[in-house]
């Protein structure tokens, strides 16, 4: 397969140049073929797995579709958690730190109004945002959409999957045309192609994933065990395999905070990610795990959906998901942007068929292990 060189990309001197400090050298697929397309000015079904760029590739061609001269709000990204929505929003900041009089905003649950409204009323013309607050906005009409010419839904299939649905709809449907509606997704259903039948102008339809060939190399194994073992067998792994950073996903807020506990009571820099947890409290985690101050962060799935951090080396399903699709979503966090990782999966009692039946449902191969002895004070 060729492979296209960001700098050869059709786009501006500002964004090459800011690219290049954010070490973009070759272009990804699907920031190859979807940048192109968005210049175009075509709506775009764009299938890409999680640290595959995607959020460079929509968000360079909006960046340089911006009136810098137009103060108005001119393009609108929806994600599905705060997370996604402070990360695509940093994204654009670096982007367009060559531009002058262009600025971007997040919006979402959880962070104080008054916060929200002072940034708004410096007329960002591109707001980053979660359906619910966005919608709160609208209604507040501090935010006014009569204007927006271009609409991105990042990760629509989530979206979908934590009941947003209506939300977008409405919004979608406030947006006056003629617009650029781009909608990007790790997985495509009917559901999708439904809601986007709606909403799109004969849309550019690209699949970057690859297939199957082109799965993310995830070392996968499970270990069948009596609950009582897992607090054991989580330190055991992180030593064994000499794991710097991890991330462990667990059902409840509650056990989440309990596995922290655990963790940091033996020694391991650990910190808990949930939607308990106020909104200062959730960007420290996130931006502890990010620098590498805390090299372990325990999550609960809702929470870790936001996580796009391309070093983790680990991921632990302490808890086995009550959604299979959730299995996916968690293992994807690691093996990202071409590199390789591992997967370890705790299964108690009955569990061991549920794993299974993920295993045959999407074509995995996860091999039974076994837990190394205790060997961090040896």
């Amino acid at each position: 397969m060729t492979t296209t060189r960001f700098d050869e990309l059709t786009v501006t001197a500002n964004i090459k140049r800011a690219a290049a400090e954010m070490g973009f050298i070759d272009a990804t697929p699907i920031q190859a073929r979807a940048i192109p397309a968005l210049q175009s000015g075509s709506d775009i079904i764009g299938q890409a797995r999680t640290g595959t760029g995607k959020t460079a590739a929509f968000a360079i061609p909006v960046i340089e579709k911006i009136d810098p001269a137009n103060k108005s709000l001119q393009a609108l990204i929806m994600c599905p958690t705060r997370e996604l929505a402070i990360q695509v929003t940093e994204e654009f900041r670096k982007l367009y730190k060559y531009y002058f009089n262009i600025s971007a905003t997040a919006v979402y649950g959880g962070q104080e109004i008054g916060r929200q409204l002072a940034a708004l009323a410096k007329k960002p013309q591109i707001i980053v945002g979660t359906p619910g607050r966005l919608m709160d906005h609208m209604r507040r009409r501090t935010i006014r959409i009569d204007t927006v010419k271009m609409v991105v839904l990042d990760e629509a299939d989530e979206m979908l999957n934590m009941g947003f649905r209506d939300d977008m709809e409405y919004i979608l449907g406030q947006i006056p045309k003629p617009r650029q509606t781009v909608m990007f997704s790790a997985t495509m259903n009917r559901d999708i192609m439904r809601l986007m039948s709606r909403y799109q102008n004969n849309p550019v339809v690209i699949d970057a994933t690859g297939g199957k060939a082109e799965r993310p190399k995830i070392e996968q194994h499970y270990f069948d065990m009596q609950e009582m073992d897992k607090p054991e067998a989580l330190t055991s792994l992180i030593d064994h395999h000499e794991i710097k950073t991890a991330l462990v996903f667990s059902n409840t807020k509650a056990r989440v905070e309990r596995i922290v506990k655990r963790l940091r009571t033996a020694g391991y820099p650990a910190d808990a990610l949930h939607g308990g947890l106020d909104q200062r409290r959730r960007e420290r985690a996130m931006n502890s795990f990010k620098n590498g101050n805390v090299g372990i962060l325990v999550a609960t799935d809702v929470a870790g959906r936001g996580i796009d951090v391309c070093d983790i080396e680990a991921v632990f399903n302490y808890d086995l998901p009550m959604d299979d699709e959730d299995y996916i979503h968690r293992i994807g966090r690691t093996a990202r942007a071409g590199k390789s990782g591992k997967a370890f999966t705790f299964v108690v009692g009955q569990q061991l068929n549920n794993l299974m039946r993920i295993e045959r449902a999407e074509g995995l191969k996860i091999q039974c292990g076994k837990i190394p002895s205790a060997s961090r004070n040896q």
